[in-house]
This record gives C-alpha cells, structure tokens and sequence, in this order.
C-alpha cells in the first residue's frame, strides 16, 4: 500500500508529539526513591578511592599510593597519610562555620563502629560535640562497654568534603545514622605556618586524637 505524502507528514507530526509528550513526562516525573534500607553512594569522579572496608567491620586505613601528591584545598595545602574507610553509626553531628578549620571541615561526626553501634550500649551513654571535640559520660555507675573499647570503637571526625556535591550529602547525615566514608587522612598547612594535623589511629585520646578526613565518597543508609 502507498502512502501519500500528505498522511506521511500526519505521521510524522503524530510521531513528534508522542516523543516531545514522552519526554515532558519524564521530564516532570519525580526521581525514584531507593527503597528503604537501600544505599545511596555519592562519589567525587576525581578523587582516588582508597581499599574499601567491608560492610560491619572496623575502619580500614591503608597506605597512600606514592603518585598522590599534596594538593590543594581552599587556602590549604593536604598532604594524604593513609587511605581512610569507615562503616559506622553517627552518634552526634557538629557544624562549624567559622575560622579556618570551618572553612576547611564544617562538620565534624561523632561515629561509632563494633558494640558503639548498638542500641542497648548508646541507650547508656550521653554523647555531645564541642570545640571540635566528641565527650561521652555513662549514666549509672558502670560503664555499659569497657572504656577502652568505647576509646577503640568511636571517634570525633572532621570531614573535608571533596566537592560541594559530596557537602550536600554530608549536610543530609543525621544523628542514628549508618554512614559509609572513604577518602584520605590528611594533615593541612598554610603559607603563613598554620597546621592541623590529622590522628591516624584508634586508640588515641585528648588533643591531637580526631581524624582529619577528606571525603572522597560517602553512602547513608536509612
């Protein structure tokens, strides 16, 4: 059958409007939500990712490679210690804004892995952030964990996002959260001698005892 060239261009105006409503639809459409439990991964496409910790252990922290070379960040120069991965709960959240360390890391997450996850062992502990510092007491008379395993399983981070895609998803970390962070330990200087300097263990306490963590990836999981 021949089709004349007058129902070709009603075709091809039929076909038009059928592509260009499709298009609207999907335009309009909200996103899809990940579904409950799901982990959304936001990724820095520039930042070298460090060996992954596995889901429920201990943070990993790894060697630098030998071809990551300081670099820069605001008025800061980081210069990577070691590979930094970390599954674990926040159990309180700061924001700072001011000076030069709010500059470089607004926020700072008390995290905790191992039993510092668990609900019947935070139920019994008061935890809050201030000065850039993470303080924890116990109620009652004893300890719901030995104190040198709270030591060993939480500590206070600075986080230094990567871009300002991964502050946004910082920015959406709540208190209760499990959190998944990979990125580098890093220690900071300026020009004029300024220094910040970054823990690079778990058993350390008092000044000097946070990481600095510059943020290379993060995924929350609801």
């Amino acid at each position: 059958m021949r089709v004349g060239r007058a129902a070709l261009g009603a075709l091809a105006l039929a076909a038009l409007a059928a592509l260009a409503w499709a298009a609207w639809w999907l335009w309009l459409r909200p996103p899809r939500a990940p579904a409950a439990g799901a982990a959304s991964t936001i990724t820095h496409a520039a930042c070298a990712l460090p060996p992954r910790v596995a889901p429920g252990d201990a943070p990993r922290q790894s060697a630098p490679p030998s071809t990551l070379a300081p670099f820069r960040a605001g008025d800061a120069t980081l210069a990577p210690l070691a590979g930094f991965s970390i599954d674990a709960r926040v159990l309180s959240r700061r924001d700072y804004a001011h000076g030069r360390e709010g500059r470089l890391a607004p926020t700072d997450l008390a995290l905790g892995w191992g039993r510092m996850r668990d609900d019947a062992v935070l139920a019994q502990l008061e935890i809050n952030q201030a000065g850039r510092w993470y303080h924890y007491r116990w109620r009652g008379d004893d300890a719901p964990i030995p104190p040198p395993e709270i030591t060993r399983s939480s500590a206070n981070m600075h986080l230094i996002p990567a871009d300002k895609v991964i502050a946004r998803a910082l920015d959406a970390v709540d208190e209760g959260q499990r959190v998944r962070i990979d990125g580098w330990l890093v220690d900071a200087q300026s020009a004029d001698g300024w220094r910040w300097r970054s823990s690079t263990s778990r058993e350390d306490t008092g000044a000097g005892g946070c990481e600095i963590v510059y943020v290379c990836a993060i995924t929350r999981v609801e």
